[in-house]
């Protein structure tokens, strides 16, 4: 929405007359003016046009202003939405009073001064304006949010492959070219530096391939997310001696687009690296459920829990690690929620997946387990 862009202002009152004086009043703003004579319509007004301001008269037959208001309330649409009443009979502090507690933003009495009706209005209108244009700009952010951390997995997926394929081709062949010096029984004295090279190489094209995998799985696009996800949970298990288990629901877990299932991984990769980091846990169980049109990962742990702030996501509470997995969930219009269990965390989130969860790819689901590379350093 543009700074020039008109919004709507609702004007509900069962007199015709009224509404007249309020249009020709408000008139100068600018603004779309809507004009409603009973309540009914006034909520049908409401259903199918973004209302900035709601000008409403509280005696009207059938329904009255404040049973109107209650009702626009109750919509999770309108909870925000400016109500100012206009009353020439209901003026009393306890009638200004029950209007408050029904969300009004003003109670005017009648007959209203002209330009303070304006200039109430022309508040109101204004600061809905500039909300439509920060939930804009957010909209924007988090699109280009999404675009940078797509970014950052093709640079992962590129830089893996150039371990694995460049630097880790070039460390076996030093290695089968030392291994070629040695005699395979016995190794004599001088060759002995020749043996520590082989074995030191050895350990490079090890880290080399956990570097790799980690940067980017190859499981994750060769035989899916299942797969990738049970080799990470195995590795980080035998790396950190936290004992780690996966469970899948349904058996024939679905596949997804790469984009999800991606997004699924790394949200699991950061939930078990927090609970690596600073969980102090034996135990963690990873859970991965496909149900009612959404994917639900469950990441619990056995550790000494985390701060309210944190669990409650307050701004300055969390740190790059959760920020990126609520990046993560938000991309897909997810919603993630941490949970102290006294012992433990519990990181939930929850993927609505009715609109990409049918992936391009035409690859059966694969089954659990699968026999996962078998590295030395793997883990969190």
């Amino acid at each position: 929405m543009s700074d020039n862009e008109k919004v709507n202002v609702l004007m509900v009152d069962d007199q015709p007359g009224k509404l007249l004086s309020y249009e020709a009043i408000l008139g100068e703003l600018g603004e779309n003016l809507i004009k409603a004579t009973s309540g009914r319509e006034a909520l049908e007004q409401l259903l199918k046009t973004d209302v900035a301001v709601v000008l409403m008269d509280v005696s009207m037959p059938e329904l009255d202003g404040f049973e109107l208001a209650d009702m626009i309330r109750e919509h999770p649409r309108f909870r925000h939405t400016a109500i100012i009443f206009v009353s020439a009979v209901h003026l009393t502090d306890l009638d200004r009073l029950k209007g408050y507690q029904r969300g009004a933003v003003d109670y005017l009495a009648v007959p209203v001064v002209p330009e303070l009706l304006r200039a109430k209005v022309s508040v109101f209108a204004e600061l809905h304006r500039r909300a439509r244009q920060l939930e804009g700009l957010n909209d924007e952010l988090r699109r280009l949010s999404g675009r940078l951390m797509t970014l950052q997995d093709e640079e992962r997926r590129r830089i893996a492959r150039e371990l694995h394929d460049s630097i880790g081709q070039e460390l076996v062949a030093a290695k089968m070219f030392v291994d070629g010096l040695l005699e395979p029984k016995q190794i004599p004295s001088d060759q002995q530096p020749a043996a520590e090279a082989s074995r030191i190489l050895d350990r490079a094209i090890q880290q080399v391939r956990s570097m790799s995998h980690l940067l980017y799985p190859p499981m994750l696009d060769e035989v899916g997310l299942l797969s990738a996800l049970q080799w990470y949970v195995d590795g980080l298990s035998k790396r950190s001696g936290i004992e780690a288990s996966l469970e899948v629901q349904p058996t024939n877990f679905p596949r997804f687009a790469p984009e999800l299932e991606t997004a699924i991984f790394r949200i699991i990769q950061e939930a078990l690296t927090n609970v690596f980091r600073h969980s102090g846990a034996h135990k963690t169980w990873v859970s991965l459920t496909q149900r009612d049109g959404s994917v639900v990962v469950q990441v619990r742990d056995d550790g000494h829990g985390i701060a309210e702030q944190i669990a409650l996501l307050r701004p300055g509470s969390i740190g790059m690690g959760l920020g990126g997995l609520r990046q993560r969930t938000q991309e897909f219009r997810g919603e993630l929620r941490l949970t102290n269990l006294n012992p433990g965390t519990l990181v939930e989130v929850v993927i609505p997946c009715g609109d990409v969860g049918a992936s391009s790819r035409n690859v059966s689901s694969p089954g659990l387990p699968v026999a996962a590379p078998k590295l030395d350093r793997i883990g969190a």
